[in-house]
């Protein structure tokens, strides 16, 4: 049986990422919490470790550099500032950016940034280095937190077909439903949706909602 891969979640002690992690790990994946302070890392990842213990936890570029996988959890504030860290240790590596252009203090009006997304910043930023990738935008941390299986599709955008699949996967894996929508600039679908969804949580008052595609048959 080929093993797992590695999963570094970089703001692995956030909210969207440490929901992630545990999914991951309680799915059986190799899992490194990456985070500014190791030491913040390493006590996170010792909690998650009383249930799943395949976690470690360390700086984001070691984190990265320990990882086959790199999944970017992490506010927009930090984005750049984050990706360009890392960049020396995701050579050749899928980088999975879930992060979110929100805009304080309206985060709940869409607000792309000049690039188009925060995807195609991440791949300008890490141009010829990583296999760029989307996902994860619109499904709650709140329900990943919760356990089981999640009502909720999670649509993953990419240039590389191959790379798609193996996100696609990992969204699987995370007990959702992983949804291949095309290419990365396609990721500004996705991610302008999140404001639209924090909008309807306050309107319903409700927490977490997500989106489901319709017409694609079951697995």
């Amino acid at each position: 049986m080929q093993a797992r891969p590695t999963i570094a979640v970089v703001g692995g002690t956030g909210e969207l990422g440490s929901a992630l992690a545990k999914r991951w790990a309680a799915a059986g994946y190799p899992v490194v919490l990456g985070s500014r302070s190791k030491e913040k890392a390493q006590a996170a990842a010792h909690e998650m470790n009383a249930d799943h213990g395949s976690v470690t936890g360390d700086d984001n570029r070691a984190a990265a550099a320990a990882a086959d996988i790199v999944v970017v959890a992490v506010p927009y504030a930090s984005h750049e500032a984050i990706l360009n860290e890392i960049k020396p240790a995701v050579e050749g590596k899928i980088v999975v950016d879930a992060v979110v252009p929100l805009v304080p203090p309206r985060v709940s009006v869409v607000k792309l940034p000049p690039e188009g997304c925060a995807a195609l910043m991440a791949q300008q930023l890490l141009a010829g280095v990583a296999r760029v990738q989307s996902a994860f935008h619109n499904v709650s941390a709140a329900k990943l937190h919760a356990g089981g299986s999640i009502d909720c599709d999670v649509l993953v955008f990419g240039d590389d077909r191959e790379a798609r699949a193996v996100v696609i996967e990992l969204a699987n894996a995370a007990g959702t439903r992983g949804v291949d929508g095309g290419p990365l600039a396609n990721s500004a679908a996705a991610e302008a949706l999140t404001s639209v969804l924090i909008g309807i949580n306050r309107r319903y008052k409700v927490d977490g909602a997500g989106i489901r595609i319709t017409g694609i048959p079951a697995a």
